[in-house]
């Protein structure tokens, strides 16, 4: 049996992240300013010597390139600013749900107006709604008319819906799959 994984397993640490100062062991790097200019090509203890001067840290940005790109910065401010924007993305982040609504293909007008009503404060909360019926019996010989309840309620959602996939039967289901119109 695996062992739960430690902190440290988690949160990666900063130097994990982003090589900074003297964890830099590259033999040439790009070296751009912490105004945005290019300072060319040079050794890493040059950079790492203009970036004390500056009493900033030096960074490595793209360790892939050819040759790594490094720039001066103060990295604690770095830090600070990337947190903040991975915390706004989290919290404007909009999780789409996918709800199902069941019919069947005896449904009368009243229960498919309920059902509808339903369906349409589904899509109004940005999720996606899969409607499905399923065939028991003798309606499966029948399928049509479960495509047509389909059609149907579909109708009834007045354009506040869009059909991502058409009514399909699929062995003893039939599915329809809504999203939210714009």
């Amino acid at each position: 049996m695996k062992q739960p994984f430690t902190i440290c397993e988690r949160y990666t640490t900063i130097k994990e992240q982003h090589q900074i100062n003297e964890d830099i062991r590259d033999r040439e790097v790009r070296v751009i300013s912490d105004a945005g200019e290019q300072l060319g090509i040079m050794s890493a203890s040059a950079a790492l010597q203009l970036a004390i001067d500056a009493d900033l840290d030096l960074v490595k940005i793209s360790p892939n390139a050819v040759p790594p790109v490094c720039k001066i910065m103060n990295y604690g401010k770095f830090r600070f600013e990337q947190a903040k924007k991975e915390k706004e993305n989290r919290k404007n982040q909009k999780v789409v749900e996918l709800k199902e609504i069941y019919l069947s293909m005896t449904i009368d007008v009243g229960d498919l107006n309920v059902k509808a009503k339903k369906t349409m404060e589904m899509l109004a909360d940005g999720n996606k709604v899969k409607v499905s019926i399923r065939m028991r019996g003798r309606q499966q010989a029948h399928a049509s008319m479960g495509v047509d309840v389909m059609n149907r309620f579909f109708e009834m959602l007045g354009g506040k819906a869009v059909m991502d996939k058409a009514p399909k039967t699929e062995g003893r289901n039939i599915l329809m799959i809504l999203s939210p119109a714009k």
